[in-house]
């Protein structure tokens, strides 16, 4: 099994995941080719959900740590030794944090949806409308809606047919989605309800330029939604 450290203090869970299992590798103690735990033995060593290992995992692959084999499992790679890109969990700790990165993202996921528009195939136009209904069953029974948001828009990004943007989309994870770092749930229920709501309104929209293949719409709809977003950050650090 594999060890990991003692949390001597609050952490990101998938960061100590990602470290604990990054240190077995650079050590040896994991070698290349290697299979690594089943997912359930990891969730079960770690006593962390499921998101949070396949979070880790998402990013052990971005740094070129390991590989994952549809239906066989996850293999490692190597030890990593060229710096990839990354947003740690620490880096999003404040709305303006939080602001940084959507901006980045209305630059990456605007041509994304564009391409997603232009190329997606009848699967992947399911596999996009499967994830946002996720997002509305997790709305409508009161339950985080985080990961099915995540998953909406790594569907996208898979339907670019381009490795690399679902590569960053991965690198980025779920700390990407402002409500995972900075959780509208302070706010009473009803605004919450009002807030998801207006998100699912901005998904359908990108996802109906998407599954009629309109490109420019596709792009203006997936812009609107993020800049939204970007917006109510901002005026949530103006204290409005």
């Amino acid at each position: 099994m594999i060890a990991h450290r003692p949390r001597s203090r609050p952490r990101s869970l998938t960061v100590e995941v990602v470290e604990a299992v990054g240190d077995r590798i650079r050590d040896g103690s994991l070698a290349a080719g290697a299979k690594l735990p089943r997912e359930a033995d990891l969730m079960a060593e770690f006593g962390v959900s499921r998101t949070v290992v396949r979070e880790a995992m998402s990013r052990l692959q971005a740094a070129g740590m390991v590989a994952t084999r549809h239906g066989v499992g996850t293999f490692v790679v190597g030890a990593g030794d060229t710096v990839a890109f990354r947003i740690d969990p620490e880096q999003m700790a404040t709305l303006q944090d939080v602001i940084d990165v959507l901006e980045l993202r209305i630059a990456l996921e605007t041509e994304c949806a564009g391409l997603a528009a232009a190329r997606r195939t009848a699967d992947q136009l399911q596999a996009i409308r499967a994830a946002l209904a996720a997002f509305v069953a997790a709305r409508e029974s009161g339950q985080d809606a985080v990961g099915a948001d995540f998953q909406f828009h790594l569907e996208i990004a898979r339907a670019t047919h381009n490795r690399h943007f679902v590569e960053l989309m991965n690198t980025l994870g779920l700390s990407m989605i402002p409500r995972a770092r900075l959780a509208t749930g302070q706010a009473p229920a009803g605004e919450e309800w009002a807030y998801l709501g207006r998100l699912n309104a901005e998904h359908q929209s990108v996802l109906d330029a998407i599954a009629r293949q309109d490109v420019e719409g596709a792009r203006a709809a997936m812009r609107t939604h993020l800049a939204n977003s970007r917006q109510r950050r901002q005026l949530a650090a103006q204290g409005h």
